[in-house]
């Protein structure tokens, strides 16, 4: 039995998906309705909290591998409840997603402080392991898609700044690789990139060639960038992320990393390849 948190998210559905008809699949979940395109004969879906231990050790029970996505940085008590509710429930392995940040010293924001010491309770928990470490995710772009759709505009920050953004998908692929054959991946902690960086005016770009229809790029103010993350997100984490963004000027994130590929066996997806995916999303 794999069990997966996160299993509605971005990456968790994705290796939901991947993994339903293969083994028999546990999707923990706050909300088991936003699990009802995952079903299947051999998926699970029940009602869980990370902030109970105790609901986690009933879930975690029979599991011998666990997918570990936290949403929350204001608390470690998730990753901390997780992981205690996973050494008593005899868990073999534990894959974690993290962020390719927690790599690079001079990334002190609130988010790459929490990941890494996320990553510290794993590696201290004598539990088997497994960390991914992604970078941005291309489908962070979905948030464009009602500017595009209705105004034809791109609104982002750092216009020219290129990001080697990975697809979520790349990540759910090695995600199940490390579930199903933890022997091959224990111990290991993977820098996930895609296979080129590319910046939000080439992104904008890509779209408009895709979508065949003229695209502006507008370049946000810090002010206006941290009004949209406040409007989604607690100050801390908002500030947190500006923080991080800001620090990407310099070029750092756009270091492409073959992991993707090496472990795959094929090229990491271009964003051309995700954006074709999800198209609609996009269109009119």
């Amino acid at each position: 039995m794999i069990l997966l948190t996160g299993a509605t998210g971005t990456v968790g559905s994705l290796v939901a998906r991947r993994l339903a008809s293969s083994v028999p699949l546990r999707l923990l979940t706050r909300d088991p309705s936003r699990a009802a395109g995952l079903t299947g004969p051999r998926v699970e879906v029940v009602a869980g909290d990370l902030a109970d231990r105790d609901g986690l050790l009933r879930a975690l029970t029979g599991v011998r591998a666990a997918l570990l996505v936290t949403a929350d940085p204001l608390t470690h008590a998730h990753d901390e409840n997780f992981l205690t509710a996973a050494r008593a429930a005899e868990v073999r392995h534990v894959v974690k997603l993290t962020t390719l940040s927690v790599t690079e010293s001079d990334a002190t924001d609130l988010v790459t402080r929490w990941q890494r010491e996320n990553e510290r309770l794993l590696l201290d928990s004598g539990l088997s392991w497994t960390l991914l470490r992604p970078r941005a995710f291309m489908s962070n772009t979905l948030g464009w898609a009602r500017s595009v759709r209705e105004e034809g505009v791109v609104r982002a920050l750092n216009g020219t700044t290129a990001v080697a953004a990975v697809d979520p998908g790349d990540i759910a692929e090695v995600a199940v690789r490390a579930l199903t054959a933890p022997e091959n991946h224990a111990g290991r902690a993977y820098a996930l990139t895609g296979p080129a960086a590319v910046s939000p005016v080439e992104q904008t770009a890509i779209l408009a060639k895709l979508l065949e229809r003229q695209l502006a790029f507008v370049e946000l103010t810090e002010d206006q960038a941290l009004s949209g993350l406040l409007a989604r997100y607690p100050a801390p984490v908002a500030h947190a992320l500006l923080e991080s963004a800001r620090r990407g000027r310099d070029g750092t994130k756009g270091h492409v990393d073959p992991t993707v590929a090496a472990l795959l066996g094929r090229p990491a997806r271009t964003y051309q390849d995700w954006a074709q995916d999800h198209l609609t999303a996009f269109r009119t």
